[in-house]
């Protein structure tokens, strides 16, 4: 942890939607409309993937492959690492690296320095996040397989072809893997071997990251649908429809679930039986992950809304330059958003 120059603890944001149970955040912090820009940065080209935060340091990638490291307190870059493809994979943090995928199919691991550290191989681009667990770095590329790599050297442990492209991000637990696949089938594999353990098919295409809580997968997919599948049998529990396909991935809070939809609407379904709690139009096409403050549910479409957790209310709009499709930051009473426009805004 790491003093801002307000004196107030910075937690750290090491992965898409801040950690690997996807909780989209959950800090006690309210989410507050910000008041002003507490600094700006130029990334140099347009942002797709979210930022990621670690000891003062906030790390965004541009579509162009720079990865930035920037000062949390001045807004000053400290350095930069330029991968051989365009970049649109969310990185993650382990140890003292930043790992994230590219389109030149690479796996890349990079220094806490901003030197590198390996890269593997694939077949084709790396749009997924990388996960860590127990040492392990898993993620799926659109060569149709996932891999698993040790994350101190780089070696490739298992790599097992499924049956279609994979933009998904896994969700790993201790012994299982859990993801989406382009053939639209929800995938459940064995973490040490990769074997599959059961495939669910959905009527379309999978781009949707899933969350796992109580026994369920919960997942989106292109066909309209939202499911909630049996993690341990592959069992569809509950589907609800939307209006359009669904390439937001849920966030878990209380006795909720949110993801967004490209008919525009964030939804918020009973997590145990799929019941509408309330939906809220927030744009034309939502595909972001939503983000969850304090009593607060953020997601980036076109500008930054925050809802009410109960009841869907929007509270509160921010409209920046530029649309933005990654997710929100939130560390103590600053918000940090990235921008399609290259912008990075630190708010208060």
């Amino acid at each position: 942890m790491r003093q801002t120059g307000n004196s107030k603890a910075v937690e750290d944001w090491p992965t898409l939607l801040k950690n690997n149970a996807r909780s989209g955040g959950q800090t006690p912090h309210p989410a507050r409309s910000p008041e002003r820009a507490v600094w700006q940065f130029r990334a140099g080209g347009s942002v797709r993937s979210a930022p990621v935060l670690k000891e003062g340091n906030l790390y965004v990638i541009s579509v162009a492959g720079a990865l930035h490291a920037i000062d949390v307190v001045t807004g000053t870059a400290k350095w930069k690492f330029q991968a051989g493809g365009q970049v649109h994979s969310t990185p993650s943090l382990f140890a003292d690296q930043i790992l994230f995928g590219s389109d030149d199919g690479k796996v890349y691991a990079v220094n806490h320095d901003g030197t590198k550290r390996w890269e593997v191989p694939t077949g084709a681009e790396v749009w997924a996040s990388p996960v860590i667990r127990d040492g392990v770095v898993f993620f799926g590329s659109a060569d149709t397989k996932v891999y698993a790599v040790d994350a101190s050297s780089g070696e490739i442990r298992w790599a097992h072809e499924l049956g279609g492209r994979i933009y998904s991000t896994i969700y790993a637990t201790e012994r299982q893997l859990y993801l989406g696949c382009g053939d639209g089938k929800v995938c459940c594999l064995d973490s040490a071997s990769g074997k599959v353990l059961w495939s669910t098919a959905t009527g379309n295409g999978i781009d949707s990251s899933p969350a796992v809580m109580d026994d369920l997968v919960l997942i989106g997919s292109e066909d309209f649908f939202f499911y909630a599948i049996s993690a341990t049998t592959g069992e569809v529990l509950w589907k609800y429809e939307t209006g359009l396909g669904i390439a937001s991935s849920p966030a878990i809070w209380s006795d909720l679930t949110f993801f967004g939809s490209k008919d525009g609407f964030l939804y918020a379904l009973e997590t145990q039986t799929g019941k509408l709690r309330w939906k809220t139009r927030v744009g034309e096409v939502v595909t972001a992950p939503p983000m969850i403050g304090d009593g607060v549910v953020c997601i980036q479409a076109g500008g930054t809304f925050a809802l009410d957790t109960s009841n869907g209310k929007i509270l509160w709009r921010a409209g920046l330059a530029g649309a933005i499709q990654s997710v929100p930051v939130l560390a103590g009473e600053t918000m940090y958003l990235a921008s399609l426009s290259g912008e990075i805004y630190a708010l208060r």
